[in-house]
């Protein structure tokens, strides 16, 4: 058994829209579909169809090939230009064979020749009505599974979240910052991209990936990590190896969150005008979550009280980030925060 059922079948308003130019071909196609329960809606040209028609409430179309002015195949045409998929049945006269031939090339569901005989014409009519009846169950069938895979990936998503948040816990328990770092860093990540225009995706991307920025120090020995006075040159250099040890642990997975994360890890050191490490990229060289990172990192450790420094004040902080635009910082995501 299905763990999750089809949706239940929706029942399809048979409403036949019937265009013809003859008054006595479009009387009693009508009333024939009315007296098999059947709605029909008149029409007497194809361009007044095209004034008033609603394509949610068509379940089939029957159309005179030939019409003055626009006829049924030009019809067929701009309707399939406009993704109209309705069943379509032709009526025709003897003698439109090769335009019947047209109309199944441009995707004609059946034809009727004129005069109409009226048992063929209800059968074919109520085909039609169960053709589309059996579409309109599938599309509701897709967009049911649909919505089930993104209920599943949503709960991958979910776990996969929450294993970054827990790894890059991880780097922190070794490191005098604390988790409330990598939340508050993620988020001013996220209002940069955000006032950068980047779209709600890349702005999910930045606040998954911000995390993961530090997630290198895990391979940084404790006698560096946790030297509380400033160190040395030669301590400093294995230090800003934390960039490239984040890189390496995230670049291969499958998940487009750790690869940005490898991407944040590596370049989140460079600083605009080049001075940066560990590649000392310069400007739009350091890809752009790199530079975003940066900025909220600083920021975040600017106004943090830490074992070796107090907090700075919000205008100190402030005051740094415009000192370092275009220095330090990309002038760009400086102006975004800041705003």
């Amino acid at each position: 058994a299905m763990s999750h059922p089809m949706p239940p079948r929706q029942q399809l308003d048979p409403t036949v829209y019937v265009v013809d130019d003859d008054p006595a071909v479009l009387d009693s196609v009508v009333l024939l579909l009315r007296s098999h329960g059947i709605t029909a809606q008149p029409f007497d040209s194809a361009r007044h169809f095209l004034q008033t028609y609603q394509p949610g409430q068509i379940a089939c179309l029957v159309l005179d090939l030939r019409m003055p002015g626009m006829g049924g195949l030009e019809l067929q045409h701009e309707l399939a230009a406009a993704d109209f998929d309705i069943p379509i049945i032709f009526l025709t006269g003897h003698g439109d064979v090769q335009q019947c031939s047209h109309a199944f090339r441009a995707g004609a569901i059946d034809f009727l020749t004129k005069p109409i005989d009226r048992i063929e014409f209800s059968a074919r009519a109520r085909n039609m009505l169960s053709l589309r009846t059996g579409q309109k169950f599938l599309a509701d069938r897709a967009e049911h599974l649909a919505v089930l895979v993104d209920e599943r990936t949503s709960e991958i998503r979910e776990r996969e979240k929450e294993l970054i948040f827990r790894m890059s816990r991880a780097a922190e328990f070794r490191d005098p910052e604390t988790g409330a770092h990598i939340q508050r860093m993620a988020h001013f990540s996220q209002i940069i991209a955000r006032g950068l225009d980047l779209g709600p995706a890349m702005e999910k991307l930045v606040l998954e990936a911000a995390p993961m920025h530090d997630v290198g120090k895990i391979g940084i020995p404790d006698y560096i990590l946790l030297k509380p006075g400033k160190l040395t040159p030669e301590e400093f250099e294995v230090m800003k190896g934390h960039a490239r040890l984040g890189y390496e642990l995230l670049k291969d997975s499958g998940s487009e969150i750790l690869r940005a994360g490898a991407e944040v890890a590596m370049s989140h050191h460079e600083k605009y005008d080049g001075s940066g490490y560990p590649f000392g990229l310069k400007g739009t060289q350091i890809p752009q979550l790199g530079r975003i990172v940066a900025v909220a990192d600083v920021f975040d450790a600017l106004t943090s009280e830490r074992p070796y420094k107090r907090a700075w004040s919000l205008d100190d902080a402030c005051r740094f980030l415009e000192e370092g635009r275009s220095k330090h910082f990309d002038p760009l995501c400086v102006e975004a925060f800041l705003a």
